[in-house]
């Protein structure tokens, strides 16, 4: 086969490829849709990572090692907070994957982790590209798989929300246009024709064409009516009594008082938002801990009104010397009818309209929108609010219940806890804050305690406490796997009983980010599946804060470390620390290096995450067209490696280059299409080459190749004396 026929054939399989791609990603397309599963563009990266190691016939080794960083490292990115070079983490991620292999043995697949079911998507992918190798180009067959396909994709289209229209025309053209090429594959095999570029060109020519024709002819030909009745409500029907086995569909609700048991995901948009910064959305706070869920104390309580555009009738942070704030705004298009408001902390002012007007609940804040004194859902509405920046100085002065004098009745208000509260968990928040001195470092203490104790953030594999449990003692000590209601509740309930006013508060994340507007103000897509829960500590100097214990979640807090020396050392009675100046400079050299890189690493890394999720399709586009230039490069080698063999070898004089330029000259002899039989000598293959160049340059380069390979050296200047022989040879290969 000429290089020209192999390059025909190489073609032939990159295509063949592509079109395995294609029908791969019509089978995870409906997960975004139906599952919790995100960061689909991680999967099709490394899906089209492995396509691109299976092309090219890298080695396993080699291919394996790549696949498996890729693995871990996108897992830590999931999973995981910090850098990926701090190595802290691998513990808890070996711990994981033990714990969750003991489950999968136990065939108790609804308690495994999200990150180890993403690491087993990984794999399936990584297994997936084998089978493409093994259908479309060892077997030369796709029918099965593309049929099965077709069946997948029906089927969620007939019974789930899935809409497949595009996804049936998709797999269509690429199922058929696979099945053509691999017809001329195997034709061309089977009939010994000449692989020509013409004859490639005809035959893809009339593929396509018949594909275009068989898709315009199935748009425009009339369809005959269903004739079975839609199976859907039926089935939705006969299964309306989820909710009474326990499992419940996220998004926002107002009866906490029984928290605990799996709910179902839910990506109905409840409103998009056009923001300057990210910020968490609130709704309401609740006051009560029950020993079960939350209820409020200001059910019954005169709401307050307030005017559009008036000053809200509270404030959740105080302007002093401790904080710093900026003034933002934020829109809001609701996508449902409600009548409550979502709204930033620090918010200050709501703009509806003049014809609007709002009431406020004193204790839970939650605000409901009025027209004509009567409640009503607004489709849009913007808030002003200060974006609040802490200085941890202020912060760190609260040491003790001394601090709130004057604030007592508000103290009593968010320390509240049952009787019953089991003693452990007090005791379990003492033991974490040990070594901390004031409330600030307490309440971090504790927010990051559960992301290094063994926690998993779990949908489904939920407990529901029973009348003898209490909900955050059951979450805490015996099945440590929840979502966020169970790690906040556990918050504040540990803060409680330390004495730190604290309490639980519900609304949306910031959600999902869709683009940035001309105003280059960022939009995003807030659904069901962004309610969420989160903690708000009370400080005397600076007011309410927000933290956030959930794994997996991570708050827009902005805070002014404005004295290093008392940040790094909170457990110290006071601020100045005169002995630290005895440690040594070189080591403290060394400290500051190391702070600065971390510091910097960790700003790069946020930088590049956040291009990363701006413009996904773009990096994958980018892709695209460096592995196309990549593999033009390679089909196009035999053009450009001659020049690149004789620039190497140019000035190399020692004879010690002579061996290794020969083999050069047999693999690109190879490259070249003059392939080298397995029976056929060294000297039978030379004369081949000489008699198809008409030359006698491969023969003489061939005798002082056996003659090295038998006496184990050269004569001193063999390779300055062949080196124009084996210069013709190569230039012979240019095409």
């Amino acid at each position: 086969m000429t290089g020209k026929q192999k390059a025909n054939v190489n073609l032939s399989v990159f295509i063949l490829y592509v079109f395995g791609f294609i029908l791969i990603w019509e089978w995870l397309r409906p997960l975004d849709e139906l599952t919790d599963t995100s960061n689909m563009g991680i999967f099709l990266a490394f899906l089209i990572l492995s396509l691109i190691l299976s092309f090219f016939h890298i080695k396993f080794f080699i291919s394996g090692l790549l696949k498996v960083s890729f693995i871990v490292y996108f897992l830590h990115f999931l999973y995981y907070e910090g850098s990926f070079l701090q190595l802290n983490w691998i513990s808890s991620f070996i711990e994981e994957f033990l714990l969750n292999f003991q489950i999968m043995f136990d065939t108790n697949w609804p308690a495994l982790s999200p990150l180890f079911r993403s690491f087993l998507l990984f794999i399936l992918l990584w297994l997936m590209t084998y089978l493409i190798e093994y259908w479309f180009i060892t077997k030369r067959k796709i029918f099965v798989f593309f049929f099965m396909t077709l069946i997948y994709i029906t089927v969620l289209d007939t019974y789930t929300p899935y809409e497949a229209d595009g996804a049936i025309v998709r797999t269509v053209i690429a199922g058929f246009a696979a099945l053509g090429i691999l017809t001329l594959l195997r034709t061309l095999e089977k009939e010994g024709i000449a692989k020509e570029r013409p004859f490639f060109q005809k035959w893809i020519s009339l593929l396509l064409s018949f594909v275009a024709l068989s898709i315009v002819v199935g748009f425009v030909a009339p369809k005959a009516d269903p004739i079975w009745p839609d199976p859907v409500p039926f089935i939705k029907s006969y299964s309306q009594n989820d909710a009474a086995n326990g499992e419940q569909t996220v998004g926002y609700g107002t009866d906490d008082s029984r928290l605990g048991g799996p709910f179902k995901g839910d990506d109905t948009i409840v409103f998009t938002s056009e923001v300057d910064t990210e910020h968490y959305w609130r709704i309401e706070s609740k006051d009560i801990y029950t020993g079960k869920g939350w209820v409020s104390s200001s059910e019954g309580v005169t709401r307050i009104p307030f005017e559009d555009r008036a000053d809200v009738p509270f404030s959740l942070i105080n302007e002093n010397a401790g904080i710093v704030s900026e003034e933002e705004t934020s829109n809001v298009k609701k996508r449902q009818e409600f009548s409550y408001m979502m709204y930033p902390l620090g918010l200050q002012q709501i703009h509806a309209g003049f014809n609007n007007s709002f009431e406020m609940e004193p204790t839970t804040g939650k605000i409901y929108s009025l027209e004509a004194y009567s409640t009503v859902s607004l489709n849009s509405y913007s808030v002003s609010y200060v974006k609040p920046e802490y200085s941890v100085t202020t912060l760190m002065e609260t040491k003790s219940a001394e601090a709130y004098d004057g604030q007592d009745e508000l103290v009593a208000q968010y320390t509240q806890l049952p009787a019953k509260l089991p003693s452990r968990v007090k005791e379990l928040a003492m033991e974490i804050t040990a070594d901390k001195e004031d409330w600030f470092s307490k309440a971090r203490a504790i927010e990051s305690y559960f992301g290094n104790a063994g926690f998993v953030y779990d949908q489904v594999n939920v407990a529901i406490p029973e009348d003898q449990d209490d909900y955050v003692d059951q979450f805490l000590f015996e099945t440590k796997s929840g979502y966020c209601d169970n790690f906040s509740s556990s918050m504040v309930v540990m803060l409680r009983s330390l004495g730190i006013p604290a309490r639980w508060v519900k609304g949306y994340t910031e959600g999902e980010f869709i683009t940035t507007n001309s105003e280059d103000r960022r939009e995003y897509e807030i659904t069901n599946n962004n309610a969420h829960s989160w903690v708000e500590v009370y400080f005397p100097n600076v007011g309410w804060m927000e933290f956030e214990p959930t794994i997996g979640f991570t708050n827009n807090v902005d805070l002014n470390f404005d004295n290093n020396e008392q940040t790094q050392n909170t457990n110290q009675q006071e601020p100045e620390l005169p002995k630290q100046q005895e440690k040594p400079a070189e080591q403290n050299k060394n400290d500051a290096v190391e702070k600065d890189a971390s510091f910097s690493f960790m700003n790069v890394w946020t930088s590049t995450r956040l291009f990363l999720q701006e413009h996904w399709l773009g990096v994958i586009a980018s892709l695209s067209v460096l592995f196309l230039a990549i593999f033009f490069l390679y089909k196009k080698k035999a053009n450009w490696l001659p020049f690149y063999f004789l620039w190497k070898y140019k000035n190399k004089k020692t004879d010690e280059n002579f061996e290794k330029a020969y083999l050069v000259l047999l693999k690109q002899m190879n490259n070249y299409g003059l392939k080298r039989r397995k029976e056929q000598t060294l000297r039978d293959y030379a004369q081949y080459i000489d008699e198809f160049f008409s030359t006698n340059d491969m023969g003489k380069l061939t005798r002082r190749y056996e003659q090295f390979m038998y006496k184990g050296s050269l004569q001193e200047g063999s390779w300055i004396e062949l080196k124009q022989y084996w210069e013709n040879l190569i230039k012979k290969t240019i095409s």
